[in-house]
């Protein structure tokens, strides 16, 4: 089981060999489940601003730096483009609705998921589109001897979020790796398409209300239900990728 999708990117990145040595996570919708938040928050503050954005959009733009999301629908619905200055104050509005939602819990089955694969030796790294510091606060105390400082990508490290790879880029940069070795743990579409376009095996787990084909559209290797089901296959999907030829 998963021989061939490891088989397929190793030939399609022309890798003699795949021994990953980092697993990179995104946060939102996989660490935390938290997109529900984010959806609301999304709606009620750029309807505020003028702006038409759905709920369910909010898992179509996942990923996106907010600023950036939030240009991309004033040029789309006003027909001009934002300022830095405009766009974050609109973001501002945005975290604030944010920070008023409940608390998210993590994901279920992602803890145990990342001790089993700090259990293997690899390295953790966590890349998010994110600048809110109400979560980025929490990974170390919440994720203790999982996450470190050290190897958390967030917005204020890049100047293109995804679907760029540049977020992913950077993550490979902190955890001092190449593409091929290493995976990446994904929910969104343009994560996905960052992830891909960085070189790297991407696992998407579909923990929101998207259809899988829209994930896999996007180029991940592998799609999974929840994230309980890619803990529960962690091993046979590790056995495949260090035993491969």
């Amino acid at each position: 089981m998963f021989e061939n999708e490891v088989n397929e990117y190793m030939k399609k990145h022309g890798l003699e060999a795949f021994k990953p040595k980092a697993v990179l996570f995104d946060m939102d919708g996989v660490l935390y489940d938290s997109m529900p938040n984010h959806a609301r928050s999304w709606h009620s503050s750029m309807a505020e601003c003028g702006i038409d954005m759905a709920p369910e959009e909010a898992y179509k733009y996942e990923g996106m730096r907010g600023v950036e999301t939030i240009k991309l629908l004033a040029k789309r619905q006003w027909g001009r483009d934002l300022s830095d200055d405009e766009a974050a104050a609109m973001y501002e509005k945005k975290a604030e609705a944010f920070r008023a939602c409940p608390k998210a819990a993590k994901m279920e089955g992602v803890e145990e998921l990342m001790r089993k694969i700090k259990a293997d030796g690899l390295k953790i790294v966590v890349v998010t589109g994110s600048g809110q510091n109400s979560l980025l606060k929490r990974l170390e105390d919440e994720f203790s001897g999982l996450v470190s400082a050290d190897l958390i990508v967030t917005s204020f490290d890049v100047k293109h979020g995804k679907p760029d790879p540049e977020p992913y880029l950077r993550g490979l940069e902190k955890a001092g790796i190449k593409p091929g070795e290493g995976m990446v743990v994904e929910n969104a579409p343009l994560g996905v398409r960052a992830a891909v376009a960085a070189g790297l095996f991407t696992i998407a787990v579909n923990t929101g209300p998207l259809p899988d084909k829209e994930l896999a559209d996007e180029g991940a290797n592998l799609v999974f239900p929840k994230m309980t089901a890619l803990r529960d296959a962690w091993e046979t999907l590790f056995s495949a990728a260090q035993n491969n030829v």
